[in-house]
């Protein structure tokens, strides 16, 4: 069972469904069905979006590949955490009237820090087993 995935997924599902009411709202806003338009803040709640669904996905296999190949539970919560605080911290920086970029650079870094670590730790577990 993929408990410690599980419980990423699901908090990370909370942070989906923010990005998604907001472009949701912004379109109903400007009365746009399809694109952005001219309308700066829509095409940021759409970039905050669509990048979120571009890095979730292979960061909870990432994760989930871990507990299949057995680390340690405590390693695998400290890699989500720190996947799950980039994601945080990226869209947050999104949903910000001016976007913050410092907090963006943040996200962006621990998002790619943590994923890393993640295909770096499931290489090695691989590496170790056919030893």
């Amino acid at each position: 069972m993929l408990m410690i995935t599980a419980f990423y997924a699901s908090l990370l599902a909370f942070i989906y469904i923010k990005l998604s009411r907001n472009v949701i709202r912004l379109r109903r806003q400007h009365n746009m069905t399809v694109g952005f338009g001219k309308f700066k803040d829509l095409e940021q709640a759409m970039r905050a979006h669509g990048n979120f669904n571009e890095y979730v996905p292979l960061g909870l296999i990432l994760l989930a590949c871990l507990e299949i190949n057995r680390i340690h539970p405590i390693i695998v919560f400290i890699l989500g955490t720190f996947f799950v605080t980039g994601r945080y911290l990226h869209a947050k920086a999104f949903l910000k009237k001016d976007m913050d970029i410092a907090l963006r650079v943040k996200g962006m870094k621990a998002t790619f820090w943590s994923m890393m670590l993640m295909a770096g730790t499931n290489l090695l577990a691989i590496l170790v087993s056919l030893i």
